[in-house]
């Protein structure tokens, strides 16, 4: 007798006359329910594999994301959005009528203006404007997209952090990976579709619903990677359960989840049997693929990445390595910028430890003849003050205004979209929302952003929301 057979009659046992009471629901109500139930899944049949590549709406400039998340949100006055007017302000209260109706995270909004403490210049054909911190970026500046005129709703981290990863500030909705997995499914079905690294001081302040499934089914969630050891804890077989062994229960596992996903229909029953082989088909590439030791040494010196350490600069050379093999959506998450005080030091040393591999990874996308295609996002949940908070060292969170950079994947290239005030207080020109970047970022991957729903709880939810406007600027 096999393991299936022995399974299935240790099973028989315990369908009893109590089994029969306790578990099959014979109130009316649930016998509607299950009816109910059966007929759904009849006619609307859940796929065997759920990470199919599947077409968009249309042709995309896009066929895979980078997402830098700079977690704690980075000084856009330091690095990005030039202001010497600000510089003549420092020291002083700024003007009542700047901050009518204006809410703080924690400081008094009356707190004195603080200028900028970098200084800026201008780059390559483009003349875009960066801050001497950047100076590998500088070095690519035609080849980004710099968005200065950027707003959100949320002041605060974990809520900003969730609006910009999933469209609202509530908890449980699909992140903008898990949509793109939903919409495109992935190309290397012995790797997740969507993974996810971290680095900096600490993880995401919103957790894992920044790269949740939220209603969608789970296998289009992030699945994390570590940058050193193990890419994903446990991977190895425990000693005394060799690969025959391992092959042989799966295989019965998947026989019974089969027979029940044929039953009901219930999408998380595929999304099980895809995560058990996906599991036992990543024993056999991920180790590989997560050894940077392979690289080349200018690869390596380029990256600032360093065999078996954790660190920023490997996971973006982690990054290069997953999408190129196939990985749909690689989202690094940096956690560091929260500068409240200790300002200075602190960009210079998160600077310092980004600036490098950030650019070097663009650079080696467009030496592959792969940036053309996959869209490379940078930016945090939202900007900084241009009042001081901390003394004289620092700035609180600020919404109305802040920076993010893009490049390759249909992005216009050496293009700096928007103005903000004097100050760097408020959008004066081309504001993009959170949803109008959402609606655009779809765009770019081929779907219409109003159409990429999923039925839940009676309405047809998306990541824009009800809100969203395409911005044809940012557009090749």
């Amino acid at each position: 007798m096999n393991l299936r057979h022995e399974l299935q009659a240790e099973y028989a046992r315990y369908r009893t006359r109590r089994w029969f009471f306790k578990d099959c629901g014979v109130g009316l109500a649930s016998i509607a329910a299950a009816d109910l139930m059966s007929r759904t899944a009849g006619a609307a049949p859940v796929p065997a594999n759920p990470l199919a590549v599947k077409k968009p709406h249309y042709p995309g400039k896009a066929k895979r994301v980078i997402y830098l998340f700079m977690g704690g949100a980075p000084s856009h006055l330091e690095l990005f959005d030039n202001k010497p007017e600000l510089s003549k302000w420092d020291g002083k209260l700024p003007p009542p009528d700047l901050l009518k109706g204006y809410r703080a995270a924690f400081i008094n909004p009356n707190s004195k203006l603080l200028g900028p403490k970098f200084k800026f210049a201008r780059h390559g054909q483009s003349g875009a404007e960066l801050s001497e911190l950047l100076p590998h970026l500088s070095g690519i500046a035609d080849d980004l997209t710099i968005v200065r005129s950027m707003k959100t709703d949320a002041f605060n981290h974990a809520p900003g952090q969730i609006l910009m990863s999933t469209g609202s500030q509530i908890f449980g909705r699909p992140s903008f990976g898990a949509w793109t997995l939903y919409g495109l499914g992935t190309e290397n079905q012995d790797l997740p579709g969507y993974v996810v690294m971290q680095s900096g001081q600490k993880g995401p302040s919103g957790g894992m619903s920044n790269f949740g499934c939220g209603f969608l089914p789970t296998v289009y969630q992030g699945v994390p990677f570590r940058s050193s050891g193990e890419p994903v804890l446990y991977l190895s077989n425990p000693e005394g359960v060799s690969d025959a062994t391992q092959r042989d229960t799966l295989d019965v596992l998947k026989q019974l989840n089969e027979e029940r996903l044929g039953a009901v229909g219930d999408p998380e029953i595929a999304s099980r049997i895809n995560s058990f082989e996906l599991a036992y088909r990543m024993q056999q590439t991920a180790p590989e693929l997560m050894d940077i030791s392979q690289e080349p040494k200018h690869i390596l010196d380029m990256y600032g990445a360093k065999p078996g350490e954790a660190s920023f600069a490997n996971n973006c050379l982690l990054a290069r390595r997953l999408i190129e093999s196939g990985v749909r959506f690689v989202q690094l998450f940096h956690e560091a910028w929260d500068h409240h005080g200790g300002l200075v030091n602190g960009l210079k040393q998160q600077c310092g430890l980004t600036d490098k591999p950030c650019a070097a990874l663009v650079r080696d996308l467009k030496q592959r003849g792969l940036l053309e295609d996959t869209l490379v996002i940078w930016g945090g949940e939202f900007g900084r003050t241009p009042m001081v908070q901390g003394g004289s060292d620092g700035r609180d969170h600020h919404p109305n205004c802040f920076s993010m950079w893009f490049s390759g994947g249909g992005m216009k290239p050496g293009i700096t979209l928007g103005q903000s005030d004097e100050f760097g207080f408020n959008v004066t020109e081309d504001p993009v929302h959170v949803h109008d970047l959402h609606a655009t970022l779809l765009h770019l991957l081929g779907f219409e952003h109003t159409k990429l729903n999923q039925r839940f709880q009676g309405l047809d939810m998306r990541l824009t929301g009800v809100a969203g406007e395409l911005v044809p600027k940012l557009l090749a």
